[in-house]
Formats: C-alpha cells, sequence, structure tokens
C-alpha cells in the first residue's frame, strides 16, 4: 500500500503519528514512573503501539491493515538487519565459547596500561568503525570484547557498551563508505570530501570532549586480571573479522568468514562439529528477540508512513522557516524526527533529503553543510533511541537492557551542543551554495 495521505489534515496527522505517542507513553513513561526500565519489554510496548496502529487506519479493511504492517515488516532493510543479527549471534556464540574473544580481551589487556583501557577502547572502536563504514559491523566485532573487559576490570557493563556505541557512530558519521555518508551527500549533490571536512568541525570536538570525560570517569581500575587460559592464536577468528571489515567487504561476508574461522579453531580444540553448531545455534536464539523487537517496529512505521504520518511531520517541521538558523535547525528536526520514526538513519536521510536541499538552495546553505546537517542529526537519533538496531544489537550481545547505557552516551549528547553551536556559528560566505 503507498502512502495515500500525503495531504493529510492536521487532525488526521496527529492521528497518523500517535502510534509513537503510544509505544512512548507505554514503554517510557511506564518504565519511569516504577523506576526500571527492564520491567517494561520493549517488545510488548511495540504490540501496543502496532495494534493501536492498526486501530488509527480508516477506510481499509484489516486484511489491508495486516498487510501493510507485513510489508513494512518484511521490507528489504529489515529483513537485511535480521540476516546480520543472525550471523552476528552465531559468530558472537561460537568465537566466545571456543576462546576466541577471551584470547582477544587477554591480549588487549596485557598491552594496555589500566589507565588507558577506557580512552584506548574508545579511540579503537572510532577508528575501526570509520574504516569499515558501519556502525552495526563495529557494534557486533567490538561489544563482546568490551563486554569481557568490563567483567575482567570489574567495570559496569553499560560503561562499556556506551563507549563502543559512541565510537560506532562516531564512524559511521564520517566514512567515506557509510551508507549515512553516500545517502547524504547524493541527495545534497556534494564531493564527500568537502562533506567530510564539514562534518569533521562538528564531531570532532564533541569526540574529544568524550574521550576527555571517559578518562575522567571511568572506573578505577587497579591490577587487571588476566585469565591466560585461552591459547594466543585464537584471536585470528576476531582478527579476521576486523581485517575483513577494515577492506571493506559487505558485513554479512564479513560475518560468515568469521563463524567458518571460529569454526576451525573450535575443531582444533577437539570440539565436535555437532557441538559447535550446537553453540551457533544457541548464539542465533539468542538473537530472537531482538530479531521480534525489529520487526515489530518495522510493521508499525510502515503503517504510520502509510497513512501520512512521515509526510505530516515533514510538512508541519519545515513550514515555518525564516532564517538560515532556522533552515538548518528544520533539517536536522526533519531527519531527527523521521529517525525516530523509522529508527534507521540511513532510511530517514533518504526520507527527508530532497526536501532539504530545497530547503539549503532557498536559504543559501552550502550542500556540504546540509549533507553534515542530515548525517550529524540523524545518527545522534540514532545512537540515543533505545530501539535502534545499533543498540538493540549491543544489548543483545552484552545481556543489557538497551536503555542501560543511555547516562554513559557522553559522544552522542555532547555532539547535541556541538551541532547547535554550528548552526548558530552562521558565516555569511558567498560561495555558501558551493558543494
Amino acid at each position: 500500500m503507498t502512502e495515500r495521505f500525503s495531504d493529510v489534515t492536521f487532525r488526521r496527522g496527529i492521528i497518523a503519528v500517535s502510534p509513537i505517542v503510544v509505544f512512548l507513553l507505554v514503554y517510557l513513561v511506564t518504565s519511569v514512573a516504577i523506576g526500571d526500565f527492564y520491567k517494561m519489554p520493549l517488545s510488548v510496548a511495540l504490540l501496543i503501539s502496532s495494534v493501536w496502529a492498526a486501530f488509527t487506519m480508516k477506510g481499509v479493511s484489516l486484511s489491508e491493515r495486516i498487510e501493510t504492517f507485513s510489508k513494512g515488516a518484511g521490507s528489504s532493510n529489515v529483513l537485511y538487519m535480521i540476516w546480520i543479527f543472525i550471523l552476528a549471534g552465531a559468530f558472537a556464540a561460537v568465537a566466545k565459547k571456543t576462546g576466541a574473544v577471551e584470547a582477544t580481551v587477554d591480549l588487549t589487556l596485557g598491552i594496555l596500561p589500566a589507565s588507558l583501557i577506557v580512552p584506548g577502547l574508545f579511540v579503537a572502536t572510532c577508528f575501526i568503525s570509520m574504516a569499515i563504514g558501519t556502525s552495526v559491523g563495529t557494534v557486533v566485532a567490538i561489544t563482546p570484547l568490551a563486554v569481557d573487559m568490563a567483567a575482567g576490570t570489574g567495570a559496569p557493563v553499560p560503561f562499556y557498551v556506551a563507549i563502543v556505541l559512541g565510537g560506532a557512530f562516531f564512524g559511521d558519521n564520517l566514512s567515506f563508505i557509510s551508507d549515512t555518508t553516500i545517502a547524504a551527500t547524493r541527495t545534497q549533490g556534494c564531493d564527500m570530501r568537502h562533506k567530510f571536512i564539514a562534518n569533521l568541525q562538528i564531531v570532532l570536538p564533541a569526540a574529544l570532549i568524550a574521550l576527555a570525560l571517559y578518562c575522567i570517569f571511568a572506573p578505577e581500575i587497579g591490577h587487571v586480571e588476566i585469565g591466560g587460559d585461552a591459547p594466543g592464536w585464537l584471536v585470528i577468528p576476531y582478527l579476521v573479522v576486523i581485517v575483513l571489515a577494515l577492506f571493506g567487504i559487505n558485513v554479512t561476508v564479513v560475518l560468515l568468514v568469521g563463524i567458518v574461522s571460529a569454526i576451525v579453531a573450535g575443531l582444533i580444540l577437539g570440539n565436535s562439529l555437532m557441538d559447535i553448531f550446537s553453540m551457533a545455534g544457541e548464539g542465533i536464539e539468542s538473537v530472537g528477540g531482538l530479531i521480534v523487537i525489529t520487526l515489530l517496529a518495522a510493521g508499525m512505521l510502515g503503517m504510520i508512513k502509510s497513512t501520512g504520518g512521515i509526510g505530516f511531520i515533514l510538512k508541519m517541521v519545515s513550514r515555518n522557516i525564516g532564517t538560515s538558523r532556522g533552515a538548518q535547525l528544520s533539517i536536522v528536526l526533519l531527519v531527527g524526527i523521521v529517525n525516530l520514526c523509522t529508527a534507521n538513519n540511513t532510511v530517514a536521510i533518504i526520507t527527508v533529503g530532497s526536501l532539504a536541499k530545497k530547503i539549503a538552495s532557498e536559504y543559501k546553505i552550502a550542500p556540504r553543510k546540509a549533507a553534515s546537517l542530515l548525517d550529524t542529526g540523524s545518527c545522534i537519533v540514532q545512537a540515543l533511541i533505545p530501539y535502534g538496531a545499533q543498540t538493540l544489537m549491543a544489548a543483545s550481545l552484552a545481556g543489557i537492557s538497551p536503555v542501560a547505557p543511555w547516562q554513559y552516551l557522553f559522544y552522542p549528547q555532547i555532539l547535541i551542543v556541538c551541532l547547535a553551536v554550528s548552526i548558530l556559528v552562521v558565516r555569511k560566505n558567498k560561495r555558501s551554495s558551493i558543494a
């Protein structure tokens, strides 16, 4: 079903986006009210809001409403993410149970002084994410290490997971091969190099401040216990994943090769093939809840789009622009709100890209700046929402609540301030419309 209500009335538009409000009320407000974010499952909140979304779809049969939900849940982007979740779960389980993660953590803790473990993890994650161009791939590769590092140092697991998430989005925002960078530059018609320079001026200060805060607020670490039981060569499966990712290989191929290398390592250690398959099966089953959440969220958002909700949001945010600052703010709000609705920063950029280009052209905002605003605004929202693919994956691998890392997400929180400063400091430039 296509979006039939692209020019909906205000009342109808409010109704179209009401499932988001229902979700926030059921999940966030309930969790805050009872003081425990573990009590209200995301899946239940999404199910309730999905039922409400179906109820608000007027003029269509129940079967059409179910079809709309199913098309949203079964889109190629969603199924691609699910493939990544499944492969990541299998790799993480086999690598962990055969000792690959333990060996890599031992190696890392053995090399890094205790005082540099936290800042070193953040810098390494930033670099890897920027090199491989995918925050999801970075989260998959680094989170198991971060969890074991937390166990080895006695620090809170959410703290280390937040470091990984922050570094993953730093690199994803800047990488030349990131899908968000490609989407932002293509929709705004600018060169990647120019967008990188404009983007760096916003995100580098935020990263440096976050790095300083991670140094200051890092849990006090004394002697780091290193197990030493796992053979050092077991780091190979993990190194294979990182090296292949650095070469820009598709994340599904990277994970498949990583699984094969972990299986070979397990066989060398004397595990039977059936035992290893059981490990992989447990890993796949462990992401079952994550897959359910992804399908429910995608289906609900598909219904919101079909009733004109996304179009309504775009119309309301963009209608009252008066200055260049207001135009830049509207671009950020547009991509942020749509990202809040779609839980996918690339989709959000593509959705508002053409409108953002019109706004940028009218108010003489350089295409490189518009692309930077789109990418940065979407990454901030994607990093902070508890139902984003990256946070869900990290939380699943770490065995924590998706909202647990929020208080430690220094980088995206600081990035909000840096982005605001970049909007407020507007310099008149005759060449402002040049990419």
